[in-house]
């Protein structure tokens, strides 16, 4: 399975350079607020069960990425949204750097390996930073979801 199999455009935030996203707090609340338009559950259960996991250990993986995720009994599946964030987040990272690509997973319990798999393809898509610059140079949503299906088709 490909990120862009569980993620659509529409899903997709590029924050705006002059009034981008400030905390963690709002950047969590902002994917459940995505993440809420693809699986139809409220916003304010995605943002508990992101925020839950956040204080067990920070989703910042390094190198300007942060992959909040979770898992919910009620999900037919999984689904992810993207931020975009050129100023940066601090997430509380490995590496102290703030997040500026951040990438919310939720999926069922009942498909933790799937979700697993998931968040290490994620991962893996993540560590290319020429990759990572062509998603944050995406001027809209459509732009930096062409960008990601271009990068997965070329890998496929």
């Amino acid at each position: 399975m490909r990120l862009t199999d569980i993620l659509t455009a529409d899903r997709v935030f590029v924050a705006d350079p002059a009034r981008s996203i400030s905390s963690k707090r709002e950047a969590i609340e902002q994917l459940s607020t995505l993440l809420a338009t693809g699986t139809g559950k409220e916003s304010s259960a995605i943002c508990k069960l992101l925020s839950d996991r956040e204080e067990l250990q920070s989703t910042g993986i390094g190198d300007g990425v942060a992959i909040p995720h979770g898992s919910l009994d009620v999900l037919d599946g999984q689904t992810a949204a993207m931020l975009l964030c050129p100023g940066g987040v601090d997430f509380d990272s490995i590496d102290g750097r703030p997040a500026r690509i951040v990438i919310g997973v939720v999926g069922p319990k009942r498909a933790t390996g799937e979700h697993l798999r998931m968040l290490a393809r994620i991962s893996r898509l993540l560590r290319d930073g020429a990759f990572r610059d062509r998603l944050l140079s995406s001027p809209d949503s459509a732009a930096a979801f062409s960008v990601l299906r271009a990068e997965e088709d070329s890998r496929s």
